[in-house]
């Protein structure tokens, strides 16, 4: 699937799932809780859904990987505090909500390196290095292949070259 948004991408909504729930912990929060451990924890929560939408911007699948990293960086630093604060006693009473932001944390960092796994051996290099020659030049491999395909779907079913693309998984039999 592809999408034309960085909104409809399911880890940015995720991110943003996280943003929330971080905002309410942090609403309900002890005063005991130090503004500068709450302003980092809202500064890593925001730059994780950030990270994912300007790397989408960018254009370039090389950029692109780089913010999904420097995102999947943010969201382990979210983690990290989470459980930092797990581990005081005066935050007793909310340790449902941060296990639960854990393991929101936890799914952005997965969707985020499965989808750094699947750019990082992909040969599209991104919208900005799209033009009408590249645009060309995939839309006739998709030709080709689509003819390859209906060629083959005509050969008998006994016949090897079908056999062996059936065996592949190649063809769209």
């Amino acid at each position: 699937m592809t999408y034309q948004r960085f909104e409809d991408l399911p880890v940015w909504q995720e991110a943003a799932k996280l943003y929330e729930q971080t905002d309410d912990l942090l609403d309900l929060a002890p005063p005991r809780l130090r503004a500068s451990f709450r302003d980092q924890l809202e500064r890593a929560v925001v730059s994780v859904s950030n990270n994912i939408a300007e790397g989408f911007e960018r254009g370039t699948t090389n950029e692109l990987l780089c913010f999904l990293y420097i995102s999947r960086g943010s969201a382990g630093e979210v983690r990290s505090m989470l459980c930092l604060l797990e581990r005081r006693p005066w935050m007793k009473d909310f340790k449902s909500e941060i296990s639960n932001l854990k393991s929101t944390a936890e799914s952005c960092s997965r969707q985020l390196r499965a989808w750094a796994e699947s750019l990082q051996n992909s040969p599209i290099k991104g919208q900005r290095h799209l033009n009408r020659k590249t645009r060309e030049r995939d839309e006739q491999i998709e030709r080709a292949r689509a003819m390859k395909a209906k060629l083959l779907a005509q050969l008998p079913s006994n016949h090897p070259l079908r056999r062996d693309a059936e065996a592949r998984g190649r063809s769209q039999i």
